[in-house]
């Protein structure tokens, strides 16, 4: 019994053909990008549902008080939120 390596060289030669051609198809076809539309209806239904006027003050509040830079977070409310999963 023979044992040749040569075969295994073009088994591998057989991988990066396909490679190489996998390649020239993608670049012919060029890189497609995803494409999300909202429609008008949609659109409708998002704005009906609006948020109260509170919700938006306090949102206000809270986008003003992170551009001034005076937002502070309390470390113990947070600690006391994540101990239950570090359980």
């Amino acid at each position: 019994m023979k044992i040749d390596g040569t075969n295994r060289v073009g088994s591998v030669n057989q991988y990066k053909k396909s490679y190489e051609s996998q390649q020239q198809v993608s670049k012919k076809t060029g890189s497609k990008k995803d494409h999300v539309e909202i429609s008008t209806e949609a659109k409708e239904l998002l704005g009906s549902q609006g948020m109260s006027e509170a919700r938006q003050d306090k949102i206000e509040t809270l986008k003003k008080s992170v551009a001034d830079g005076t937002y502070r977070v309390d470390g113990r409310k947070i600690a006391e939120k994540l101990f239950p999963f570090l359980k």
